[in-house]
C-alpha cells in the first residue's frame, strides 16, 4: 500500500478488551499485541486512523480509561470512538431482539450519544463515560502528546513534501488560531518547534494534524 502511494489506513481496532473482542467475534484482533500492530503500520509509513467502540456487554466501568490509555500509547491520532449500536438485521440486532433488549431503531450514527438498546452497564453511566472519554482524547494536551507519539513511530515514505502557496497561508492562519487564541497554544508551539527541529520532513503532517485536532475538539465539545 505504501509503494502504491497510500498514506493513511482505517483500522477497526474496536477495543483493548479481550472479552469484548471475543464477544463481537473480532478474531483477527485477538491473541496479538494491538499496540505493536499499530506501530508496525506506522513504521511502514501509514497513519492509522482507528475505530473504537464502548458499550459491549462485557465492558466494565474501567473501559473508558482502558480505551484512553490504549489510544494514547498507540499514537492513533484520529480515534473514532462510538457507542455500540444495534444495526437492523445484524447478528447483534437479532441477539438483542431475542433477549428483549431492543428499544428503538438505530439512526446509524454511533457518535450521537444515543442508545437503541438496553446495555448491561448503566445507560447514563455509559453515555457520561463516553462523553468524558471523547473530551479527554481531544483535550489539547492529550491530543498533541498523541501526535508526538505518532510522529516518533511514523516513517514517512515517498518524496519530501513541500508547502504550496495555499498551504503556507493555511499555516499562517492556523498558527494564529491555534498558537495565539487557542487555550492549547503551549502544546501547539511545543509540537510546532520540536517537529521543525527534530523531524522537519514530518512538519507538514504535524500541522495538518494540529488543524484536524481543532475540528475534533469542536465536535467532541458538542457531544
Amino acid at each position: 500500500m505504501v509503494k502504491a502511494g497510500f498514506k493513511k489506513v482505517f483500522v477497526g481496532i474496536e477495543t483493548p478488551s479481550v472479552e469484548a473482542l471475543a464477544e463481537c467475534h473480532k478474531r483477527q484482533n485477538q491473541n496479538r499485541d494491538l499496540v505493536e500492530c499499530v506501530k508496525m503500520l506506522q513504521r511502514a509509513g501509514l497513519e492509522v486512523m482507528g475505530g473504537f467502540i464502548v458499550g459491549f456487554d462485557s465492558d466494565k466501568s474501567d473501559i473508558f480509561k482502558r480505551q484512553f490509555d490504549f489510544i494514547q500509547r498507540s499514537g492513533v491520532v484520529t480515534a473514532m470512538v462510538g457507542l455500540l449500536t444495534a444495526l437492523p438485521q445484524t447478528r447483534l440486532w437479532h441477539r438483542l431482539k431475542l433477549e428483549g433488549r431492543l428499544e428503538t431503531e438505530s439512526s446509524g450514527n454511533n457518535t450521537e450519544v444515543a442508545l437503541n438498546f438496553k446495555p448491561r452497564m448503566n445507560g447514563e453511566f455509559l453515555q457520561a463515560g463516553y462523553r468524558e472519554l471523547m473530551k479527554r482524547l481531544y483535550e489539547p494536551r492529550n491530543y498533541y502528546r498523541r501526535v508526538q507519539t505518532f510522529l516518533h513511530s511514523h516513517r514517512p515514505a515517498g518524496p519530501r513534501r513541500r508547502f504550496s502557496r495555499t498551504e503556507l497561508m493555511a499555516l499562517l492562519k492556523s498558527s494564529w488560531a491555534l498558537g495565539v487564541w487557542s487555550r492549547g497554544r503551549i502544546g501547539y508551539w511545543r509540537l510546532f518547534l520540536s517537529t521543525l527541529m527534530k523531524r522537519p520532513r514530518q512538519f507538514p503532517q504535524a500541522i495538518e494534524l494540529a488543524i484536524l485536532g481543532y475540528h475534533f475538539r469542536r465536535v467532541a465539545g458538542k457531544l
